[in-house]
């Protein structure tokens, strides 16, 4: 965006052309050369000074654009702890709150209208998704992007890794049927509970078949060493309330993962 703005700004081409060269829209071309200078710093349009400059909010774009490509778009919540993320860590002057460390509604609000070719959308519903999204387009599109990837960092198959979470019940849902004696008309098993909790599991394995020690998130708040009884080598667990996958406990699996991933 930043080439293209200084192509503009510097009389080398026209908006179109510039537009078709670098892959941008020419709207945001056109407006952001008004609103800019040689540099790319945006000009003092208030007295509060921008943020980033405009090759960094370009960079921004870029990444929410390949987040969706990537079929992980944000929501506007993840793309204000990102953009706070992005300021802190470039050690920016920034009016983002630090209490919890997100950029404020009035900053995303006037980005998505900088850039108007990034729209807000509500996605289908997980199964609905699921049903239509396995097509031909779609796989496709997939391994463009894993071929992509392969191509530009020449990592053999003992380096891509399949990760994905499930949910498993400490109480079955469909009983094994048991012999009895005919006559009788309530048939019961002992259990642990007559209806169980639903405990998170992170699993991963690679493409030549290395194994992640998994993860367990038991819905609780103190752990037990006990619940790990059986579990497989090197499983680990933590306790979290309501059982689910949290952005924390997700960098936590991935210490883990570093540390147990092949090197061949």
């Amino acid at each position: 965006m930043a080439e293209a703005i200084e192509a503009v700004q510097s009389g080398k081409m026209g908006t179109l052309k510039a537009a078709k060269a670098f892959s941008v829209p020419r709207t945001t071309i056109q407006r952001l050369a008004k609103t800019s200078v040689s540099g790319g710093v945006k000009k003092q349009l208030s007295s509060r000074a921008p943020v980033f400059s405009v090759t960094m909010e370009a960079e921004l774009v870029n990444h929410i654009k390949n987040m969706d490509s990537r079929f992980f778009g944000f929501t506007t919540t993840e793309l204000r702890k990102v953009v706070y993320q992005y300021a802190t860590l470039n050690g920016l002057k920034h009016p983002f709150n630090t209490a919890n460390c997100k950029a404020g509604k009035d900053w995303l609000r006037s980005f998505l209208m900088r850039h108007p070719e990034i729209v807000l959308r509500t996605p289908e519903n997980t199964s609905a998704a699921r049903a239509s999204g396995f097509n031909k387009t779609t796989v496709f599109k997939f391994f463009d992007l894993l071929q992509a990837e392969t191509e530009k960092s020449k990592f053999p198959p003992s380096r891509i890794y399949n990760v994905d979470e499930t949910g498993v019940t400490t109480v079955p849902n469909k009983p094994s049927k048991v012999l009895l004696f005919k006559g009788k008309k309530q048939v019961g098993v002992i259990a642990s509970a007559e209806r169980g909790q639903l405990v998170t599991v992170e699993l991963c394995m690679s493409a030549t078949g290395h194994y992640i020690p998994p993860l367990f998130i038991f819905p609780r708040v103190r752990m037990k060493q006990e619940l790990l009884d059986h579990a497989p080598p090197g499983a680990v667990a933590v306790p979290h309330k309501s059982g689910w996958m949290q952005s924390d406990i997700f960098v936590d699996w991935f210490k883990h993962f570093v540390a147990h991933q092949s090197y061949e």
